[in-house]
Formats: structure tokens, C-alpha cells, sequence
């Protein structure tokens, strides 16, 4: 029972840490910085990276726990004041996640005592950034021995921050799109954002694709192909990749079909309201997908690549 609870730490971790950044960063770039339809007007904000800290510290913390458990045999010996002193200052992986919870728990502190704006947003982005960066230390990146050592820590931190813009954005279109009758300001800023996101997503599938390439040579390389079919980590890598082109394929429809046919329907009820539907289903059903591969990842964290056999 301790290995599923940990999955379920690991991606709790994941969820808090990428809205964390890529939410704060969206209020940033996105939205106006004043008025109807800016982040900080918007009642929810706030809360949601309030709550996306919390989640953070308290499941990192928790991590721990579960680390110090497995490594132990029981969550009894896990418990004991040696065996978590033992993972927070003898593994980096435990040093991570203390860094995590500081980070999370700061950004907390931040979001419920400054006033909203554009300040207070990128002191948050950069302490998510730096949660967001620290989850390399629980994947493969960090374990990688060698002359390429570097490059695929480097290049797993740069994925975790480019999936982080991407999933944090979705959460806040979700968010956005939850009003069902949003006002005429609302919509255009709404509109604008998906605008906005466009240019930004592109550079960040670039990235993920880059950076998926290095790790997938690292961690199943050439030599190891046939494992993507004959190994678990292979079947759900590959699941991975499926739901990846998933979402390649609902952000297109949603840059090029919706996002022009809410422009056209601005400022006529039946069409705006209609386009607007149409890009809460997506935008859920995207929402959905990357939450699917961020559980998928924190699985595929715990099981031994194709290359390690």
C-alpha cells in the first residue's frame, strides 16, 4: 500500500507545484492588469494559489513520510525521527522536497498577505518556478551517472517548467470559462488570453518536444526500443505519449476553430455563448488529458526505465 500512496503524493506534488508557477505566470502575461477580467479583480485567484501552495507543502512533507516508509519496509520504521532525518539530509531527493515545502509554504504566505498584482503574481511564479524546478529530484534526471548527467537534469527541470506554463494555463481557462454568462469586458479579456497563451504554447510544445527527445534517449535509448512495448514503464511511457499528441490535437482546435469563433461571436449573445460552450468542453477535456499525464509521470517516477535493464 505505501508505493500507491506514494504515486498519490508524487502527483499531488506535481498539480500544486505547476499551477503554482504556470497560473501566476498566465495573471501575468494573459490577463489585464487592471479591471474586469484581470487577475486581480477576479475573486478566485487568490484562492487557487493558495490552495495550490498548501497542497504543495503539506503533500512534500508527507513525501517524505512515504519516502523514509518504502525505504524502510513500514511506515512504522518510516515514522521514526533516524529514518527521516536519514532521507531529508542524506538523499537529495528528501532535500528537494523540504526545499518544495518551504517554497510552497512562502508562496502561501505571500499570496494571503500582499495585495494582488503583477508583484505579487511573479514573486509567486519565480517561488513556483523553483518548486516546479526542485521535481526533477524525484524522476530519473537526477539518478542519471555520467558524462550526460547534467544535460538530462537540466533538460527534465526545462520540461517540468514548460508542462507547469501549460497545465497552470489550463486551470485558469477552466476557471475563466466557469462563468456561464461572463460580462462583455470578461469575454473580450478572455479572448485575449486565449490569444496571448497561443504564441506562448507554441514555444512551449517546442520545448517539451526537445526535451522529451533527451530524456527519452537517456532513459530508453536506441538500444532499448523494444521496451516501449515489452516493459511497464515502456506501455505506460508510450500511453503517455498518446495522451500528449491528445492534447496536441485539443489546443490546435482550440487556437485555430474556437478561439477565432468566439472573436467573431463577440458581441452577439447566441453565437459568444455557443463559442464559449464549445471552448469549456475543451478546455475541460485538455484540462483532463494533462491531468492524466502528469498521474502517468508520477507512476512512470517510481518504475525502472528500459536503459536501467
Amino acid at each position: 500500500m505505501l508505493e500507491p500512496a506514494v504515486i498519490v503524493l508524487r502527483l499531488a506534488q506535481y498539480l500544486g507545484a505547476m499551477v503554482l508557477m504556470g497560473s501566476s505566470l498566465f495573471f501575468v502575461y494573459a490577463l489585464p492588469g487592471r479591471g474586469d477580467g484581470s487577475a486581480a479583480e477576479a475573486p478566485w485567484t487568490r484562492r487557487l494559489l493558495a490552495a495550490a501552495g498548501a497542497l504543495l507543502a503539506v503533500t512534500a512533507l508527507f513525501a517524505v513520510i512515504g519516502q523514509a516508509s518504502v525505504l524502510s519496509g513500514s511506515l512504522t520504521e518510516g515514522l521514526k525521527p533516524e529514518t527521516l532525518t536519514a532521507v531529508v539530509t542524506g538523499m537529495d531527493l528528501g532535500k528537494a522536497a523540504i526545499a518544495r515545502a518551504v517554497a510552497a509554504a512562502l508562496a502561501v504566505i505571500l499570496v494571503l498577505s500582499l495585495k494582488p498584482s503583477r508583484t505579487t503574481w511573479m514573486a509567486v511564479a519565480a517561488l513556483g518556478a523553483l518548486a516546479t524546478g526542485s521535481l526533477a529530484w524525484m524522476g530519473h534526471g537526477a539518478a542519471t551517472e555520467g558524462g550526460g548527467s547534467s544535460v538530462h537534469l537540466i533538460s527534465d527541470i526545462l520540461h517540468a517548467w514548460a508542462a507547469a506554463v501549460w497545465i497552470g494555463a489550463l486551470v485558469a481557462f477552466l476557471l475563466l470559462l466557469r462563468t456561464p454568462t461572463p460580462t462583455p469586458a470578461a469575454t473580450v479579456a478572455l479572448h485575449r488570453a486565449l490569444h496571448g497563451f497561443s504564441g506562448v504554447g507554441t514555444g512551449l510544445v517546442a520545448v517539451l518536444l526537445a526535451t522529451g527527445v533527451i530524456n527519452g534517449w537517456f532513459l530508453v535509448g536506441p538500444d532499448h526500443l523494444s521496451g516501449l512495448w515489452t516493459t511497464p514503464y515502456g506501455r505506460l511511457l508510450s500511453l503517455k505519449l498518446v495522451l500528449f499528441v491528445a492534447m496536441l490535437g485539443l489546443a490546435a482546435a482550440n487556437r485555430f476553430q474556437l478561439t477565432p469563433a468566439l472573436g467573431l461571436g463577440l458581441g452577439a449573445p447566441e453565437r459568444e455563448g455557443a463559442a464559449l460552450a464549445a471552448l469549456r468542453r475543451s478546455v475541460l477535456i485538455e484540462t483532463g488529458v494533462g491531468l492524466a499525464v502528469l498521474a502517468l509521470v508520477a507512476w512512470l517516477g517510481t518504475l525502472a526505465p528500459p536503459a536501467a535493464m
